[in-house]
């Protein structure tokens, strides 16, 4: 029985897995220790929408920390120059809305092929209520309904994880029970059933790992293999800095901006106080030193301070090994394409919740914890792959090979399985015409990369209608539908407060 838990490494991830232990097991021991002198990396300060469920775990309000943590509202991923040099797109949060039998996710095709002209942007615009907002800059909390567009589920946060991490310590673990103690880790006793003792005074029935890329715990102590992926996703280093706003109130937006670039893509979070900025990239295309003066060149400025991460994306053969459980960076890591820095933390503290419930954690239950997280991670990595895999630019080194890189023997061998990542799009765009997951991101960035799931050569193929008349006569009904609810989102938020106000009145409690 597992009563007592000791998390090793306080960024991050240790206080949110502390945090959410101290709510669910009250009567167990738990524990955190942590170097004091290691600074966490911080580089998580954009989220995903997953966040919101994690939140719901530990019943925490938006209020509660909003304002302790520079934090702004999210509604959407905006993505620059990443099909080609001109052109940029959105991956809103939540679900497409949806009017019965009509304007369907792929009416927008049918809206493309009546009119060529229509911009790629738009399908965003077309199936999402909360584009409105985004497009006009706005935020409202939605309370009458006066867009189909749910607040609470379909927004997410940008913040100062540091920051984040230091209020959950303050407000829930620390007053909830927990034993903090600051202290290195200079040696790791164990024996055949896995760690015995930290520092030789340190017991208890199970270990977390939330050291970060060291994972000092499962690799460096149990030796646990790590499967390196940076041959699907190749960025491996970022320099990161702190912008501060010139035009706060337009600067200010409800999304992350991520913008292809020479060797990567850079990213742009407007938080509450300042912009957080960085420029992810491949050490194997160009140097540490080029690098920083292409980033500074794009920010116009070298007087900032600049911080170099370095990262490593893959995740390890297992996960729970003997009584030692990873969770974040030192489990795995997606490169932050996506604002994932954290989805190794949320996600994987959620399979860890289940084991545990169960009481006794038998090695069925920590091979399944493996086998859960690992399938959720290879979705989403394969998720953020795709951002890359259906990239048409050529313009340097960098973007060649991404144009000319074998992605997966999958694609070429195609069987029946339970299919998700690359598979799942492949398979149910040849052979539905759609994607079937509305809810995932997938359709949108296959929209803002030209990839549509049916086509002028399939419909005509399909329909024996050489002249175009069936999607003319039928889908006509449904563009005007995109477009007259277009307009109607738009006209419903023209009273709805700027980003900024919203978030003076609301969070910050700001009048002047």
């Amino acid at each position: 029985m597992i009563n007592s838990i000791i998390i090793v490494g306080g960024g991050t991830a240790g206080w949110m897995t502390a945090a959410t232990l101290i709510k669910w097991f009250p009567d167990k021991k738990i524990s955190l220790i942590e170097s004091p002198h290691i600074k966490t990396i911080g580089v998580g300060e954009s989220t995903l929408g997953h966040i919101r469920g994690w939140q719901s775990l530990i019943d925490i309000k938006d209020k509660d920390f909003m304002a302790a943590c520079d934090a702004t509202y999210k509604l959407s991923i905006k993505f620059t120059d990443f099909y080609k040099k001109g052109e940029a797109f959105h991956y809103p949060f939540g679900a497409p809305h949806r009017e019965g039998n009509i304007a369907e996710l792929n009416d927008w095709w049918f809206k493309k092929f009546l009119y060529p002209s229509t911009p790629y942007s738009d399908y965003a615009t077309s199936n999402y209520p909360q584009m409105a907002l985004v497009n006009e800059n706005k935020c409202f909390f939605n309370t009458k309904k006066t867009i189909p567009f749910d607040f609470n589920k379909d927004t997410a946060f940008q913040f100062d994880a540091t920051k984040f991490g230091l209020w959950l310590r303050d407000n829930i673990c620390i007053p909830g029970g927990l034993q903090h103690i600051k202290e290195e880790i200079k040696t790791i006793e164990q024996d055949s059933e896995g760690i015995t003792t930290l520092n030789k005074q340190h017991s208890a029935d199970l270990f977390i790992d939330c050291t970060g890329f060291k994972s000092l715990l499962l690799e460096h102590a149990l030796k646990e293999p790590f499967i390196n992926l940076e041959k699907m996703l190749p960025n491996n280093t970022a320099w990161c800095t702190r912008i501060p706003y010139t035009n706060k109130e337009k600067q200010l937006v409800g999304y992350t901006n991520c913008t292809a670039v020479e060797n990567g893509w850079i990213w742009t979070i407007p938080l509450w106080s300042r912009i957080g900025s960085g420029y992810v990239y491949s050490d194997k295309f160009i140097n540490d030193e080029d690098a920083l003066k292409e980033f500074q060149r794009h920010l116009g400025t070298k007087e900032l301070d600049f911080k170099k991460i370095k990262m490593r994306v893959g995740l390890h053969r297992r996960l729970w090994v003997k009584n030692v459980c990873a969770i974040g960076l030192s489990a795995a890591f997606v490169e932050p394409l996506e604002s994932n820095g954290l989805f190794s933390v949320h996600e994987f503290i959620h399979q860890l919740l289940r084991a545990l419930q169960r009481g006794p954690v038998s090695q069925w239950d920590k091979d399944n914890f493996t086998t859960l997280c690992k399938t959720s991670y290879y979705t989403f990595m394969e998720f953020v792959a795709m951002h890359y895999a259906l990239s048409h630019r050529q313009d340097t080194p960098y973007w060649k090979a991404n144009f000319n890189k074998e992605w997966s023997e999958d694609l070429l061998n195609l069987k029946t399985k339970c299919y998700s990542g690359f598979s799942a799009a492949v398979y149910e765009r040849g052979r539905d015409y759609r994607f079937l997951t509305p809810n995932a991101g997938m359709h949108c960035i296959a929209a803002g990369m030209h990839w549509s799931p049916t086509d002028v050569p399939s419909l005509i193929k399909e329909n024996k209608d050489p002249a175009k008349v069936f999607w003319k006569k039928k889908w006509q009904q449904a563009t005007n539908q995109l477009n007259e609810r277009q307009v109607q989102w738009k006209r419903n938020i023209k009273d709805a407060p700027s980003m900024y106000d919203f978030l003076k009145k609301n969070i910050y409690e700001e009048t002047k």
